[in-house]
């Protein structure tokens, strides 16, 4: 079994294993070197936790990459309400990106529309087709609310955390697999868990929804802790990273979590860019000590 695990995050339905862990592997070094760490990942020390495919449309002759989606197929309640969620984050963070207004703050067609437009002219969302923006919307929306799938996801994961597996590291929708992973997985022996441009934090649409539920102290949600007593979590999170809205979090995780802001530059939630920070390395050569 590998040293590390490696856990994606959404839109790599059209991707692998191998090519992932092509991309991963020399960032990965790069934040090592970045950290002084003189530790060093070859092929066999990292194994991708891969579910990308489990979002793939089965094909279709004359059909050709994500279904043709429009602002439309954004289902009420959970997608609609992490799109717009993601747009006062964007204005927040951009100031190129006119913010919602009052009439625009409920899920209806009209402000799926206005979401989606000012999405796509922002910093952190440009280049990036309407239909892919819809369907990475979708990969959370079905992660967190289709049974079979969710566990298949999960099942795919767990099976790659082995005895000899010291470190974690999981982007954006799978830092939300990985944690769940490692709570399903009890005595595991990881030491660090590492999350980058991780949603987990947010409350009522993804914190809520966690399995196992998080439990209710003094009217705070706090969510379990997905190891031991010698598990060392760390999390990073871009300023300018909408995705990972709760920069902190240790008030739905505990104290022990710990939490800094990154420098992404204009790739603010790209994975490679989290990978290559000297505290992310740092981070991973800790766990690998």
């Amino acid at each position: 079994m590998a040293r590390v695990v490696g856990v994606h995050g959404i839109g790599k339905q059209t991707l692998g294993e191998e090519s992932l862990r092509r991309q991963w592997l020399p960032t990965l070094n790069d934040g090592l070197t970045r950290a002084g760490s003189a530790d060093r990942l070859a092929e066999p020390d990292l194994k991708i936790g891969f579910y990308g495919d489990l979002f793939r449309p089965e094909g279709e002759f004359l059909a050709v990459g994500d279904p043709p989606y429009t602002a439309a197929d954004l289902g009420e309640g959970l997608e609609r309400d992490l799109l717009l969620a993601w747009w006062k984050a964007a204005a927040d963070s951009d100031p190129g990106v006119v913010p919602p207004g009052v009439d625009t703050l409920v899920s209806t067609p009209r402000s799926v529309q206005a979401a989606l437009r000012a999405l796509s002219g922002s910093r952190f969302f440009a280049g990036v087709a309407l239909r892919a923006m819809v369907f990475d919307l979708k990969q959370v929306s079905r992660y967190l609310t289709d049974p079979d799938l969710r566990a298949r996801a999960l099942a795919r994961v767990v099976d790659r955390i082995g005895e000899d597996t010291q470190v974690v590291v999981a982007h954006s929708l799978g830092s939300v697999v990985a944690y769940e992973a490692l709570c399903a997985r009890p005595g595991h022996r990881v030491r660090a868990l590492v999350t980058i441009g991780s949603p987990l934090g947010i409350e009522n649409l993804i914190l809520h929804r966690l399995q196992p539920a998080p439990l209710g102290l003094g009217g705070q949600l706090r969510g379990l802790w997905p190891g031991g007593d010698g598990l060392v979590w760390t999390n990073l999170a871009d300023a300018g990273d909408v995705v990972a809205l709760v920069k902190d979090l240790r008030p739905a995780f505990g104290d022990q979590v710990r939490c800094a802001v990154v420098h992404n530059g204009a790739q603010a939630h790209d994975a490679t860019a989290y990978l290559t920070d000297k505290l992310c390395g740092q981070a991973i050569a800790d766990g690998l000590a």
